[in-house]
């Protein structure tokens, strides 16, 4: 199903029944608050979206772990982002789903109140208000919206601090909470690091040299957030032309369905060695070992950026139409370049609210993705050389 078809169904399908099973289980909730809690043996983490945001939920889902360390903590995720769980010591269990009716009905027909707590990561969805609802006894997610009627304990999104703590307040509803100095590295196995290290070896590329990974593209929900592909080119050369005698990669991730536009961007480059076009080698696993190998990335404000973080690279970000305060690379050596002056719209992205336009300007209009257009690539060299050295 398509992201737009899914969205929309569930603003209306989903906000429809939101608020008819709120109001049904206002009786119920009333009751509720004068019975006895039940010890939180079972726990359910429910995030169904992007791989980038479920990176910054990971800090959260420790400090559950932490707070109860005797329970069984099952993941509830979708095909897009279970692999950021994959081998982590913070969840026992991950049940997969799909956005489809059959699919959604067996997991609430199997689970029904099996779960003592669940925590609703998603910021927006109805679906996972529902399923939260279905699984659930005691119930925490954020306090915006129909979905809200659903939970039995709801926090305020803070759209003013990084998503990172926006997860933590749900952790912290609960008595759960950590320190956060960086983010938590993703995991990948033997074979997906043999698959790298092949692909590595096939270009001459060696362990340790300065191997800059870079990812032009972003997800499809929100083409705008995309820096030109001349600039991304003027970009390579130069950090190839800065940094080349230190035996300098440039290595371009993303996509199968960015292949072309890396292609794009290396005919537009000038310099045609020691660079090299990765889009849809790897799959999602092998990507984290790929990026864990890099010195240095820059990237849109996107999955592998926030990947990058987790794996200890030093990330730079570029944001235009979403908002650095919640979405920077995290981390105290990463940085972002955005100029928030250059539109009077930005940030016109606000995933808690449902607002992920493709750009408030038409794309026949010169003022289209200006955000994006105001960030030079002096402005990118200079960030970077910061975080890289000179």
């Amino acid at each position: 199903m398509q992201i737009g078809t899914i969205k929309l169904m569930d603003r209306i399908v989903g906000g429809v029944l939101c608020l008819a099973i709120g109001i049904a289980n206002i009786p119920f909730a009333i009751m509720r608050k004068f019975m006895k809690r039940p010890a939180v043996k079972k726990i359910l983490v429910v995030q169904l979206w992007g791989i980038g945001e479920t990176i910054t939920t990971l800090p959260a889902l420790r400090a559950l772990r932490k707070r109860f360390s005797g329970a069984e903590i099952t993941i509830l995720a979708t095909r897009r982002n279970k692999d950021v769980y994959f081998r982590n010591p913070d969840a026992d269990k991950l049940v997969e789903i799909d956005f489809n009716i059959s699919s959604l009905l067996e997991f609430m027909r199997r689970n029904y109140r099996k779960f003592d707590l669940v925590i609703d990561m998603e910021e927006y969805l109805n679906v996972s208000a529902i399923l939260t609802f279905a699984a659930g006894k005691k119930r925490v997610g954020y306090s915006h919206g129909l979905r809200s009627l659903l939970y039995t304990k709801e926090t305020v999104y803070n759209d003013q601090q990084h998503s990172v703590f926006a997860f933590m307040d749900l952790a912290r509803t609960v008595g759960a909470e950590i320190p956060v100095k960086k983010l938590i590295p993703v995991q990948f196995d033997k074979h997906d690091a043999r698959e790298v290290d092949k692909w590595m070896k096939e270009r001459r590329i060696r362990s340790g040299e300065f191997v800059v990974g870079i990812a032009p593209g972003s997800a499809e929900s929100a083409p705008s957030r995309k820096w030109q592909k001349e600039k991304y080119a003027k970009l390579a050369d130069s950090i190839l032309e800065r940094y080349g005698k230190k035996g300098c990669w440039v290595i371009f991730f993303g996509s199968s369905d960015e292949r072309a536009l890396v292609d794009e961007i290396m005919t537009i480059m000038k310099l045609k060695e020691n660079v090299y076009n990765a889009a849809g080698f790897f799959t999602v696993r092998q990507l984290f070992c790929a990026l864990q190998k890099c010195k240095a990335f820059v990237g849109n404000d996107s999955g592998p950026m926030h990947i990058a973080a987790a794996q200890g690279v030093k990330t730079l970000g570029l944001f235009g139409p979403n908002t650095p305060v919640r979405w920077a690379p995290y981390g105290e050596k990463n940085a972002f370049v955005y100029h928030q002056d250059s539109c009077r719209y930005t940030p016109c992205i606000n995933t808690h609210k449902g607002q992920v336009p493709d750009c408030l300007y038409s794309r026949k209009s010169a003022e289209y993705q200006k955000c994006m257009k105001a960030i030079s690539v002096d402005n990118v060299m200079m960030a970077f050389g910061k975080i890289a050295g000179k």
